[in-house]
This record gives structure tokens, sequence and C-alpha cells, in this order.
């Protein structure tokens, strides 16, 4: 609890530096606060309690993603430094609503009430409605806030109307309560239709298929400081919490179920690859292998009894590599709204380590040794196969070879084309893509700092 108030006061310091007019100590207060809140995490691992009547549940589980939240947040607040410099005016309020997000992303993996697990949702997607029409100027961006706004909300509301039904079959929020009425016996056929709706709900959130289509014009319309946040600390809130919500709301997901949750993410992986492979535009890309890492990510509800340490794994790798990435195409990226593929030709030329370092990401996303992505897929894919779902995991290992196709498009447009020229890169986003790439590599080559933390 005390980690969620200490997130929301920073967030209200943020505003109130504001009205004294102190906007130059907003970013470097932010990121001291966040290594606090950060240090607070830490300190709470290994304990469990419960807080509001079982309102907020710290755990194991809630923890570290609490952790890895924090620190995704933190590279995020470096680069928005940055990024945000030619509109000073207004960083208090990117900045504010950013730890607001990070708030609602704690809360949504925290809950240990269905209300409260709302709440968290609706303040991580009120923050992302705004951010994504934040460039005011720009039709792309007033384009991709509508429509994450008008998708998020039919997504929030299918979400709400499945918590009325199991509130109605249980007559309970407590998620305990209703874990254990789960196992009876006796619960009314609308839970079940109460959980699909969830499912269903948190699939948009996910950006899954065939509940993907609004993430390629959202991702590419959005400023890129804002799909940086959408590709990996959103989507990994939202992968965490539905982990939880089936994890713990249900005592045994039926067959039936795990069937339809093999076919979305094998949907899920397929569509995102194959339709990377099409893509010019960078960000556009991104979001397709973003939807192609969701079907990754959903092979874990297929056994969720042991896997929360993988599913751990995995989303840090996974955000640790994509905020690397960004840290790259931001500095590219920045003189214009051009963000084709064309762009970073002669990369590897006019910039080697930050080529070095793009490349390393998507090595990573693919999958290939030594960095954590790799673990994390061979994690993963013995997990899935234990489970007896081995024709997800060869469908996964296919989707993972056609990956390597669009990585290594721009990869190839780096080391092999010419042009670009050769310009200084800001500080933060050096230190972010190199802080980022270097975790990712630790622990791919220490597994057991992550994957313990939950065991």
């Amino acid at each position: 609890m005390n980690i969620l108030l200490a997130v929301i006061g920073l967030g209200i310091l943020c505003l109130l530096l504001e009205i004294a007019s102190v906007r130059k100590a907003i970013v470097p207060l932010s990121i001291a606060g966040l290594l606090g809140v950060l240090v607070m995490v830490a300190e709470q691992f290994g304990r469990v309690e419960s807080h509001y009547n079982d309102m907020i549940v710290s755990n194991p589980f809630s923890v570290g993603f609490s952790g890895l939240f924090v620190v995704l947040t933190l590279f995020i607040i470096i680069l928005s430094g940055e990024f945000y410099k030619d509109k000073t005016s207004k960083i208090s309020d990117f900045i504010s609503i950013k730890i607001f997000l990070l708030a609602g992303s704690i809360a949504m993996v925290m809950f240990g009430n269905l209300a409260m697990f709302f709440i968290g949702i609706e303040v991580l997607s009120i923050a992302l409605y705004v951010l994504a029409a934040s460039d005011r100027l720009s039709l792309r961006s007033n384009e991709a806030g509508m429509k994450y706004f008008l998708m998020g909300s039919f997504a929030s509301g299918i979400i709400l109307f499945g918590i009325c039904l199991i509130y109605g079959a249980t007559g309970s929020f407590n998620v305990a309560e209703i874990h254990e009425l789960s196992r009876s016996g006796l619960i009314p056929e609308w839970f079940s239709i109460g959980l699909v709706m969830l499912l269903v709900g948190m699939l948009f959130k996910v950006a899954a298929a065939p509940f993907h289509f609004w993430a390629p014009d959202v991702y590419e319309g959005s400023p890129t400081m804002v799909t940086a946040t959408m590709s990996t600390l959103s989507k990994v809130v939202a992968i965490a919490a539905l982990y939880k919500l089936v994890n713990e709301l249900n005592a045994d997901i039926s067959v039936a179920m795990q069937m339809i949750i093999a076919i979305v993410a094998g949907a899920s992986m397929t569509v995102g690859n194959v339709m990377a492979l099409k893509q010019d535009n960078v960000k556009r890309m991104l979001a397709f292998s973003g939807i192609s890492h969701a079907g990754y990510m959903l092979m874990i509800l297929l056994t969720t009894e042991t896997t929360g340490a993988i599913l751990l794994y995995y989303t840090a790798a996974y955000a640790l590599a994509g905020i690397a990435a960004f840290a790259v195409i931001l500095h590219v990226t920045r003189n214009g709204e051009n963000e084709s593929v064309s762009l970073f030709r002669g990369l590897g030329k006019s910039n080697p380590l930050m080529a070095l370092i793009l490349t390393a990401s998507f090595i990573s996303m693919a999958g290939i040794p030594v960095f954590a992505g790799f673990f994390a897929k061979f994690m993963l894919f013995t997990a899935t196969i234990e489970g007896g779902y081995l024709a997800v995991v060869l469908i996964a290992v296919i989707n993972s070879i056609i990956s390597v196709g669009y990585y290594f498009k721009l990869v190839l447009a780096m080391y092999t084309q010419e042009g670009g020229e050769r310009r200084s890169v800001p500080v933060s986003y050096m230190v972010v893509a190199l802080a980022a790439i270097l975790l990712n590599v630790a622990i791919g080559l220490f597994p057991s700092l992550v994957v313990d933390l939950l065991n």
C-alpha cells in the first residue's frame, strides 16, 4: 500500500512544482522519487500483506511486477526529459500523467478486489488516451487518441459487464472469496460468461488477435514517446493483470477456455509476424511485433500453476529490449515525422553504438542467444510443452523464425546501405539505451536474478 501511496504522492508533487514554477526540477525529482519507490519495492519482497479489507494485496507476484513497472517508468521519465525539451511549459503534465499511469499499473497487479482492479485499469487507460492525443497540432495524433479512446472504452465496458456478472454469480468483489466459490461447483452459469467477458476485454487491452486492429494505427499516430510507453509498460501491465485474473478468479481453467486461449495465442503470433513483414514504418512494424509477443505471453495462461516467474522474466526481457530499441528510434526520428526504415540507412557507420544497441534489441526480441529474449522463450516453450500444447509451441517456433525477417530488414538497412549524417546523441537517450540492453544481457546470463524473485 505504501508503494501505491508514494507513487500517487510523487505525481501530485510534479503538479505542485508546476504551480511553484520550478519546472526544471520536475524530471530530476521524479527520477529521484522513482528510485526511492524502487527501494520501497525491494523492502516489500517476501511479505504478504493486505490493506483496506483486501482491496490491496501485496505478495511476491504483485511486488515483482510493481518493481518492473517502476523500472520501466524510470526509463520512460528519463527519455521524456529530452523528448519534451521544446515543450517545457507542459512538462509537468506529461511527467505527472506518466506517474499516475504507473499508479494505475500497480493497482492492476496489487488488487484484491475487482473494484480496485477496475479503478486501476481506468486510471491507466485514461492516461494513455490523453498521451496518445497529446500532440494537438498533429492530425495523426488526434486520430490515434480518438481511436484509442473509442476502442478502449468499449473494452472497459465489456470488462465492467463481466465484473457485474461475476458479482451477480458470487455476491462478492473479493478475489479470494470468488476463488473459493469457484471451487464449490454450485456457482451459476453466468459466472463463466463473466470470466469470458473479462478475458475478451483484457485481450483488447493486450492487443491480441482478433482484438488487435486498433494497435497499428494508434502506435503509428501517437507521439513516439507515447508509443514506447504503450509498447512496453502498458502491454506488460495488461498481460500481468490478465494472468492474475485468470489464475485467481477461477480455480480450474476449463479445457474449452484453454483451447480458446491457444487459438488466440497462435493467431496473434501469426498475424503479428506476417503483417510486420509488410511494414515500412518502424512504429507500425513494432506494433505488429507487439501483437505477436502478446501471443507468446498468452501461452503462459495455458499452464498457470507454476508460470508466474516465467511471465515476469519474459515481460522483463521483452520490455527492456523494447525500451532500448525506442531510445534509438527516438534519436533517429527526432527531426521529423518520417519513421520509415529508410531513415535508418547508414546508422551503422554514422553511429555504430546506437546501431549496435538497436540490433541487440531486435536479436533479443527474435529470441536469439545470449540475450534474455532467447531464455524467456525457452522457458515459455518448455512450460507449454509440459502442459501438453506441443502444437502451439511449434507455431511459436515458426513465428520466431519469421520475426527474424522484419527485424533484420532494419538491421540490414543500418549496415549495408549508405545514408544518414552523424548526429550527437542526447545523453539521456544513450544512458537509457545502454542501461536497458545491459540489463537485458544481465538477466539473460543470470535468469535467476528475476526467476527466483517469485520462487
